[in-house]
């Protein structure tokens, strides 16, 4: 397959994963050496709206802080950058935008905020802001009611309640404002499929099982990944037979809103049968156990060389520089096993959030900034600077081409999964599920080996 010319392959390898505005002249920014995260990269410098997209008056001024997770090389950080001088020329409201990185952000802001640190507005990941720092956020439903009608996802507000709820006894008040979608899930090189006579999505494990044959009889790998993934692997295929809850049980060895499951449950071995079967079969790359991220997508999907991968809707962005000419971008959400509890319409849909501190004096004009920046041309700017999955409904049909075949399975999804599907619930045996993952698909462990050996380490 013909590629474009590609950067050195090293500098891929300093990339990090994760899932990481000048205002006026007067406005200060900080910087991180934090590296980039998973979520999409581009530079952007488009023009905002000359108006704001909330019923807020402009006001006569006034300054925010704003903690940015971005670093300020990123490509996020440069909309944000271009959003904010025109936000301040069009509203009289200074911003001083101090890009933290990810690290930054996660390690900083909790005491900062704890030491009563001016901080107006603040983002990361949506289940990190709602839970981790979910004692500091202001409650947006009266300021966000008039937005939320006019430009809200429907499914991402969902989930940024259901985030905040989960930590918060329950409680689905809204508190904060969700930007950057993405969802998890199969990436497919719609000319190899093609090439091998493969026709329609796969829905099933049976029917993705059945595509992988045809691939390998045309010479073709079907399946490569990356370490960092490894665990998503696993935990999809044990939460289609278990559901989420059953994952985090089984991890945690706790009960979980009434689900009980242990290392020696009938679904867990299915999976891993599953899975057992697929590298008896050849599907896996003969490089699978050894591939750190991001060789596995940008030395093999990428350049045409295996057909399939798992990764999140930032993968066309992270790869462009190795993709080749012919790729046609092709998406499937994990596949529905027989007997299993959860289909294929259960999903890991993620993104990030902005939130506002409780004990800001300009509330009004947080939310004001926030709404500018999750809306109109600067969210379709994101969309087409960045690679971005459009979070205005009102731009609902400006998706990148990269990603138009997601959006079919990001719209039917109906259950919301955590990263992995809460396979990393424990952190003391989260490397041992990578490890013994990595294993069983390039089948130096079988199934019944993987199921003893995370019985071993966990000590059910």
């Amino acid at each position: 397959m013909k590629t474009k010319s590609l950067v050195a392959l090293s500098l891929a390898a300093t990339m990090a994963i994760s899932l990481t505005a000048c205002g006026s002249s007067a406005a200060t920014t900080t910087t991180s050496d934090t590296a980039a995260s998973t979520a999409p990269a581009a530079e952007a410098t488009a023009e905002t709206a000359t108006e704001t997209t909330t019923d807020a008056a402009a006001t006569d001024g006034g300054s925010l802080v704003y903690w940015s997770m971005w670093s300020e090389g990123e490509p996020q950080a440069q909309i944000i950058k271009s959003a904010t001088e025109k936000f301040t020329a069009d509203t009289g409201i200074t911003v001083d935008v101090e890009f933290k990185g990810r690290s930054g952000q996660r390690e900083g802001l909790q005491p900062a905020l704890d030491a009563g640190q001016t901080i107006d507005v603040f983002d990361e990941d949506v289940n990190r802001v709602n839970g981790t720092w979910g004692k500091y956020l202001l409650p947006l439903e009266d300021l966000a009611k008039d937005y939320e009608s006019e430009h809200g996802n429907t499914t991402l507000f969902a989930i940024a309640r259901n985030a905040y709820a989960q930590a918060n006894d329950g409680d689905t008040t809204l508190h904060s404002i969700p930007y950057q979608p993405s969802i998890f899930g199969l990436f497919y090189n719609q000319t190899l499929f093609d090439k091998a006579g493969v026709s329609g999505v796969p829905q099933t494990w049976d029917e993705l099982d059945a595509a992988c044959q045809k691939l390998v009889d045309a010479g073709i790998t079907p399946i490569t990944a990356d370490d960092a993934y490894m665990t998503c692997i696993i935990g999809y295929q044990l939460a289609r037979y278990l559901g989420q809850d059953g994952v985090k049980s089984l991890v945690t060895g706790e009960a979980v809103n009434g689900t009980t499951c242990t290392w020696s449950d009938a679904g867990v071995l299915s999976a891993a049968k599953d899975i057992e079967d697929f590298s008896k079969k050849g599907y896996f790359s003969a490089n699978i156990s050894t591939n750190a991220y991001p060789v596995g997508q940008n030395q093999e999907f990428a350049i045409g060389d295996a057909a399939i991968i798992p990764c999140g809707s930032w993968l066309p962005n992270e790869c462009k520089d190795y993709t080749a000419e012919d790729l046609k971008w092709g998406y499937m959400n994990f596949p529905t096993v027989d007997g299993g509890k959860d289909d294929r319409t259960a999903n890991n849909i993620a993104n990030q959030v902005f939130a506002i501190n409780k004990d800001t004096k300009m509330a009004d004009q947080a939310f004001q900034y926030i709404a500018y920046l999750t809306s109109g041309d600067v969210d379709a700017q994101f969309v087409s600077d960045a690679m971005c999955i459009p979070v205005d409904k009102a731009n609902s049909d400006t998706w990148p081409t990269e990603l138009a075949a997601v959006k079919t399975d990001f719209d039917a999804t109906t259950t919301y999964y955590d990263w992995a599907c809460g396979v990393e619930s424990n952190a003391d045996i989260t490397g041992d599920i990578k490890d013994n993952t990595i294993k069983l698909c390039a089948g130096t462990l079988d199934a019944q080996g993987f199921v003893d050996a995370m019985k071993s380490v966990s000590g059910q």
